[in-house]
């Protein structure tokens, strides 16, 4: 086996293949160095990195191997976290310049837990700038680029950790979502995601200087090169911090199914927003097709009993309300001021983001009402079908484009232009209720690029998207490697 192969094997193998004394920590770590070199100056994904601390872990790692013990099946696996999860020696910029010497004091409960099972982490992945766009690019750290397509993007605002998984310069990554950040970059860069259930990851570490409080919608999730790896990253992370962890616990129930013929799943491939990719759709139909020829049930006309367009509309207000939060006091000044300039009429992307920032607690809440009535609409669809799959995004990945600001961008769908803020659906789709959602590569479009399916499931049923993840990879395949970084 090649130096390479072993780097793009799961991180559930390379946890084996370390247990059964075929290759040390120390040696598995040199492998994934020599791809950060070789590889990151043109993708740049990674962008810090503390590899001597990383040695001496390894070192430590190795002693316990020759010792009998084992802090897990990812004991000794290399990998890298998101730049806005706090590292101790390593800055947590979030994209922000002005955040390059944010040194935290501590490590964020999430690294703790990592390392904790014997995770040996070297570097911080890539984000955009506050963490909020679908392209990781910042004036500090620069482009993140698609391996896949270097003129594309990766993907954001986990996008570095897509694309270091990719290229095998890491093998576990931890990314953060509140708007498909974590199924977004898999998607575009053919690797595996999941979005956990809200709260089922702890957030402790992974918030601005000086926030003591939770961002509402917002999640702590893993990205891998397999299912079991997910899994397994699930299984390490998933717990209550913080005051909780006192007297709360959390047990996951069990997959509900442990077949692909035992699920009765449905699916919806069209949103009522906005448009979507004929390539993207027809290779996730071919994908379709092979599952529902593995044995699972397949329902196209099976939805929850929702007005989806109504659903975005509480979705986006409740998300630029939290990401609105961010904004300095001349921004919220400015946001405000506009929001009441506008037309009663106006629902544009700008609209929202201007509104939701604005937005008054008592119209908050009835928003968050509205949302519980929602949930109980998922709950009662969920005891019908096991599992919801539909896309991550209204394309596979679109060219870079930095120019002017998000709201006013566009990409070409079908040969027209359209707004590329509309892709949000399959972001709010799971996000606004809290459900889990894990994302899966599904073959490559006819254009050559990768993309991924959206298995969403019930509140705290993770293990069941998760399983459903695994099976499907067993059933059509999972990871593809991308040509040339063999």
């Amino acid at each position: 086996m090649s130096k390479d192969e072993i780097t793009l094997k799961s991180a559930i193998a390379q946890g084996q293949m370390i247990r059964a004394g075929a290759i040390s920590a120390s040696e598995l770590l040199d492998l994934h160095l020599e791809r950060y070199h070789r590889y990151n100056p043109s993708i740049n994904a990674i962008v810090f990195t503390q590899i001597e601390r990383a040695r001496r872990v390894a070192r430590t790692l190795d002693k316990e191997h020759a010792d009998g013990r084992h802090r897990g099946p990812l004991h000794g696996v290399t990998m890298t976290v998101k730049d806005s999860f706090d590292w101790q020696g390593a800055p947590s910029t979030w994209g922000i310049p002005a955040m390059k010497d944010n040194y935290p004091p501590e490590d964020s409960l999430a690294v703790q837990r990592l390392e904790q099972a014997g995770l040996l982490i070297y570097g911080k992945s890539n984000v955009p700038f506050r963490i909020s766009d679908w392209q990781s690019f910042n004036k500090f750290y620069g482009t993140t680029n698609n391996p896949w397509d270097l003129s594309r993007t990766p993907g954001g605002s986990s996008g570095g950790a897509a694309a270091a998984l990719a290229t095998g310069m890491t093998s576990l990554e931890i990314g953060s979502d509140i708007g498909s950040s974590i199924r977004n970059p898999a998607h575009y860069c053919g690797v595996f995601g999941h979005k956990p259930t809200m709260g089922v990851v702890p957030l402790h570490g992974h918030m601005l200087p000086g926030d003591h409080a939770f961002i509402d919608l917002l999640v702590g999730g893993p990205l891998a090169r397999s299912a079991a790896d997910l899994i397994a990253a699930i299984d390490i992370l998933a717990g209550p911090g913080g005051y909780d962890a006192r007297g709360w616990r959390l047990t996951l129930p069990p997959s509900k199914k442990k077949t692909l013929k035992d699920f009765k799943v449905g699916v919806m491939l069209e949103s009522p927003v906005g448009v979507q990719d004929n390539e993207l759709t027809a290779s996730l139909q071919k994908s379709l097709e092979q599952l529902e020829h593995a044995g699972v049930m397949i329902d196209y006309s099976a939805a929850p009993a929702i007005d989806f367009k109504r659903y975005h509309h509480v979705y986006m207000l409740l998300l630029r309300s939290a990401t609105g939060l961010a904004l300095s006091h001349d921004e919220f000044a400015s946001n405000l001021e506009a929001s009441q300039m506008r037309a009663d009429t106006d629902w544009s992307h700008r609209a929202y983001v201007e509104r939701g920032a604005a937005i008054r607690q008592r119209d908050w809440w009835a928003l968050h009402n509205e949302r519980e009535a929602l949930r109980k609409a998922w709950d009662e669809f969920f005891a019908q079908y096991d599992l919801l799959l539909c896309p991550v995004a209204a394309s596979a990945a679109f060219p870079h484009d930095h120019t002017g600001e998000r709201p006013d961008r566009t990409i070409q769908i079908n040969g027209q232009t359209q707004s590329v803020i509309d892709q949000l659906f399959w972001a709010g789709i799971s996000t606004l209720t809290h459900l889990p959602s894990s994302v899966v590569p599904a073959g490559l479009t006819q254009s050559g690029l990768p993309c991924g399916l959206q298995i969403i499931g019930n509140f705290l049923e993770d293990y069941t998207t998760l399983e459903f993840a695994h099976l499907m990879e067993q059933a059509i395949g999972g990871f593809q490697c991308v040509p040339g970084y063999t």
